[in-house]
C-alpha cells in the first residue's frame, strides 16, 4: 500500500487532498495538528508515532526526526540492498511528502513578538523532511505549496504513484528546496545581528561591508556579494585597493561603467556621471581612448567614473593629469600606474577579477517584491539591420552607427547618442519625450554634431525628432523601428538625404 506523510502548518485544501489520496489507495501518516484535522474530517489516519514506535517530546520539537522516517524517503527504490534494509527493520516507504513550515515570517511581523516565540517557530523536522523528499524526488513526490495539490491528485487518480512523471518530480522537488531556501533566507535575517540589516536577501548574500551611508546621508547602505555555482564573479573579486572608501553611488556609477566598457572589443574607455556615460571613447590604443571619451563631455566627467577595458598603464595616468575621478576601475594596473593613482585625492582603483556573466539577471526591488529580468546581451550585428532610406550608409557612417548603437545601451530613457567615429560627441537621456533629448545631445555636440551619426534606444515616435537631428547636421541614424509614424520619420530622413538603419530591436533602459 503507497504511504503519504502529510504535516503542515497551512491546511489550505489538505483535507480533500488526504480525502483523494485515501481513496486511490494511500494511507495517511499524519502529526500533530494535522492528524487532528484529518480525523475531525472523518479520515483514517495513523500517527508517526506509531510508525517510530517513540512519542512526540519536547513539546512536539522532536516527532519526525527519526529514522523510521527518513529512511522511508531516503530510501533509492532501485536499489534492492535499499529495500532489503527497510525490510529487515520493519520500516515502509513514504512515496509523498505533503509539508509547509512554521509561519515564521508571520511570527516575526507580529508588533512586540519575543525572542523566544520567534525561535520556537523555527522549523525544524519540517525542512529535514522536505530536502530528504526533495533530494530522492525519483522516488518521493514532495507538496509544499497547496497551488500544486491539483495535478499531482490528477496524475495519481489516473495511473497510481507511478503516473507522476519524473518532469513533475523534479519541478516539485526544486520548489521543495526553493521554498526550504527561502524560509532559512528569513531565519538568517531574523538572526543576523553582525550588520545591522534586518533584510531577507537570495540565499547565500554574504556581507561584504557596510558603506558610511546610501544615496543620502541618512540612509544605511551595505554591500553583499551573491554567490553562483563554482568561482565567484562580480563584486566579489573587486579589489578596492587602498584609498577612501567606496559609497554606495560609486558602486552604482562603477557598475555602469564597467558594464558599459565591456561591450567594446577595441581598446575603450568610458566615463559615467550618475550612471550615465557621458564619454565613450574607442581607439587603437587606451591613452587616445581615454582622451576620445573625456572629449565626448568634459565638464560633465569632472568628478565621474572612469572604466578601461585594458589594463591601464602609467601613460594612461599621466594623460589623466589633473582631472578628477572618483573612481578608475579595469581588469588590471600596471604597477607604477597604481601607485601613482592611488596618490590622487579622493579616488579609488578597483580591479575587477572576474567579471560577472553577461548574460546573468537584472533584480529591482518593489515594494514587497521584486523585479526580475535577463540581462540585455543582444550582440550587435549591423548585417541584420535594414536600410528604410534611399542612401546607403558610407563604410565609416556603418561602423560608427554600430559604436553609438552599443552606447546607447547604457545610457537611460528616451536615450539619444550622437557619434563621431570612434567618440561619442553627445548624449540626451532621461527625458519624458525623445525630441527633447535629441536637442540634448545636439546642444552638448556642438559643433561636432554635423556630421555625427546618432542612435536611439528605441523607435521614434514622431517625426519631430529626426527633424532635430536633421537641423543639426547629422548625417546617419541607428534606431529599432516599430512606430506607426515610421513612414513620416523615414520622409523626414529621405528629404535631408540621411540614411537611416533600423534593427527591430531596442535598448530601452528604465
Amino acid at each position: 500500500m503507497p504511504t503519504a506523510l502529510i504535516s503542515v502548518w497551512d491546511k489550505t485544501g489538505v483535507t480533500e487532498l488526504a480525502s483523494r489520496l485515501v481513496a486511490a489507495g494511500f494511507e495517511i501518516l499524519s502529526t500533530g495538528g494535522t492528524a487532528g484535522a484529518l480525523r475531525d474530517a472523518g479520515l483514517p489516519v495513523v500517527d508517526v508515532s506509531e510508525v517510530t514506535c517513540f512519542p512526540e517530546i519536547m513539546d512536539g520539537r522532536v516527532k519526525t526526526l527519526h529514522p523510521a522516517i527518513h529512511a522511508g524517503l531516503l530510501a533509492r527504490r532501485d536499489k534492492p540492498e535499499h529495500l532489503a534494509t527497510l525490510e529487515q527493520h520493519g520500516l515502509r516507504t513514504i512515496d509523498v511528502l505533503v509539508s509547509n513550515l512554521y509561519p515564521f515570517a508571520d511570527v516575526v511581523r507580529r508588533e512586540g513578538v519575543s525572542d523566544e516565540d520567534a525561535i520556537e517557530n523555527i522549523d525544524i523536522g519540517g525542512p529535514a523532511m522536505t530536502r530528504a523528499a526533495a533530494k530522492n524526488h525519483e522516488g518521493v513526490v514532495v507538496l509544499t505549496d497547496p497551488e500544486d495539490y491539483e495535478q499531482v491528485l490528477g496524475s495519481i487518480e489516473g495511473g497510481g504513484i507511478d503516473g507522476v512523471t519524473r518532469e513533475t518530480r523534479r519541478r516539485l522537488a526544486a520548489r521543495a528546496f526553493a521554498h526550504v531556501a527561502a524560509y532559512d533566507s528569513l531565519v538568517a535575517a531574523y538572526l543576523r545581528e553582525d550588520d545591522g540589516f534586518p533584510i531577507h536577501l537570495p540565499t547565500g548574500a554574504a556581507l561584504l561591508h557596510t558603506v558610511r551611508y546610501g544615496e543620502n546621508p541618512h540612509q544605511r547602505a551595505a554591500v553583499y556579494a551573491v554567490p553562483a555555482p563554482g568561482e565567484p564573479v562580480g563584486v566579489a573579486t573587486w579589489q578596492v585597493h587602498d584609498g577612501r572608501e567606496m559609497s554606495y553611488n560609486n558602486y552604482l556609477d562603477a557598475t555602469a561603467a564597467w558594464g558599459c566598457v565591456q561591450d567594446f572589443d577595441a581598446p575603450t574607455v568610458v566615463i559615467v556621471k550618475h550612471t550615465l556615460p557621458c564619454g565613450i571613447g574607442s581607439s587603437e590604443n587606451l591613452v587616445h581612448a581615454y582622451e576620445r571619451a573625456l572629449s565626448g563631455d568634459p565638464i560633465s566627467a569632472f568628478g565621474g567614473i572612469m572604466a578601461c577595458n585594458r589594463i591601464v598603464t602609467d601613460e594612461v595616468v599621466e594623460a589623466i593629469g589633473r582631472h578628477l575621478f572618483h573612481v578608475v576601475i579595469a581588469s588590471g594596473f600596471e604597477p607604477v600606474a597604481l601607485e601613482r593613482l592611488l596618490r590622487k585625492k579622493n579616488l579609488r582603483a578597483i580591479t575587477v577579477g572576474n567579471p560577472a556573466p553577461v548574460n546573468g539577471w537584472e533584480f529591482r526591488t518593489i515594494p514587497g517584491g521584486l523585479l526580475v529580468q535577463e540581462a540585455d546581451s543582444v550582440a550587435v550585428d549591423p548585417s541584420a539591420w535594414t536600410n528604410v532610406t534611399k542612401r546607403e550608409p558610407t563604410p565609416e557612417e556603418l561602423e560608427t552607427l554600430a559604436f553609438a548603437w552599443r552606447g546607447v545601451k547604457w545610457v537611460k530613457s528616451n536615450a539619444i547618442v550622437l557619434a563621431q567615429p570612434g567618440v561619442v560627441v553627445g548624449v540626451g537621456a532621461g527625458q519624458p519625450n525623445r525630441v527633447e533629448s535629441v536637442r540634448i545631445a545636439v546642444r552638448v555636440a556642438g559643433e561636432r554634431a554635423a556630421g555625427s551619426v546618432l542612435a536611439s534606444d528605441a523607435f521614434f515616435p514622431f517625426p519631430d525628432g529626426v527633424e532635430a537631428a536633421a537641423e543639426a547636421g547629422i548625417t546617419a541614424i541607428v534606431q529599432p523601428g516599430g512606430s506607426v509614424k515610421d513612414p513620416e520619420t523615414v520622409a523626414v530622413a529621405d528629404a535631408h538625404s540621411m540614411t537611416m538603419m533600423m534593427t527591430g530591436e531596442r535598448h530601452f533602459r528604465h
